[in-house]
């Protein structure tokens, strides 16, 4: 028997889904038949998204503009997904990520703005799909994160700190959950995002090199050679999404080209 890899009948939550790995992530889901609530800041962008994801094969797609750090407009257009779409049974937690600098430099007003777009908003979303997902038998919650969770990345202190805290809690859950409902995380390396060429310019900047040496650095540790493309981690996103996922819980998979030195 062939385990199916097909989203039909599943609604799926995507957070962060205007751009990068989010909107792969959304449009590999919708050309696996997945019906879709595309949730981000900029309603153009989603609105853009929405089409082409019913061009793709997603059984629907209904676009939700809100900030992750508003809690009150997030509780509301949750209530407006369920209502709208049904209940949830994939919900992927996806965000950017904090702007990068020393942690001895970082302020409490530095680290409550991501962790509330993160690691809070991320919890509210749980608790309130959760039971959608005990009644339907059927749940897969997936966390885009960073790599950083096994290895610290030097000059990214908050962002350390804060995906740090998104993969404890994740494991924490991947115990509470019941039968059926899994929760991962997927730990995207050097990936060609908007977020990745800005992180470019930033490093250039700090060290005083050009943005094509600071690549070069880069991949020198990465033994695929290359920057990762954000439709090699929306592909695992769908896998673990699917039936054919169900027995991979509480894990933390890198999609980094082999550049982790961990175990």
């Amino acid at each position: 028997m062939t385990l199916s890899t097909s989203l039909k009948g599943r609604h799926a939550l995507i957070c962060g889904a205007s751009s990068g790995i989010g909107r792969e992530i959304a449009l590999c889901m919708a050309a696996e038949g997945a019906r879709l609530s595309l949730l981000a800041r900029s309603a153009d962008k989603l609105t853009e998204l929405a089409e082409a994801c019913r061009q793709a094969g997603a059984e629907s797609a209904a676009p939700f503009a809100v900030d992750l750090e508003d809690r009150l407009a997030l509780a509301a257009v949750a209530d407006d997904i369920v209502s709208a779409g049904g209940a949830v049974h994939i919900l992927v937690n996806n965000s950017g990520g904090p702007p990068g600098g020393p942690l001895l430099e970082a302020s409490e007003a530095d680290f409550l703005k991501p962790l509330t777009r993160h690691l809070f908003a991320s919890h509210y979303l749980v608790q309130r799909l959760v039971g959608g997902m005990k009644s339907a038998g059927y749940g897969r919650i997936l966390n885009v994160i960073s790599t950083s969770v096994k290895e610290p990345i030097a000059g990214l202190g908050v962002s350390n700190t804060v995906r740090g805290a998104m993969a404890s809690w994740a494991k924490t859950l991947a115990k509470e959950l019941p039968p059926g409902i899994t929760i991962n995380n997927l730990l995207p390396g050097f990936t060609a995002t908007d977020r990745l060429d800005s992180l470019k310019s930033t490093v250039a900047g700090r060290q005083g090199i050009s943005e094509e040496n600071v690549e070069a650095n880069w991949l020198a540790t990465v033994p695929e050679g290359r920057l990762g493309d954000p439709r090699e981690l929306a592909a695992l996103a769908a896998f673990l999404a699917s039936p054919a996922g169900a027995f991979v819980r509480g894990q933390s998979i890198a999609v980094d080209g082999g550049r982790l030195n961990s175990i």
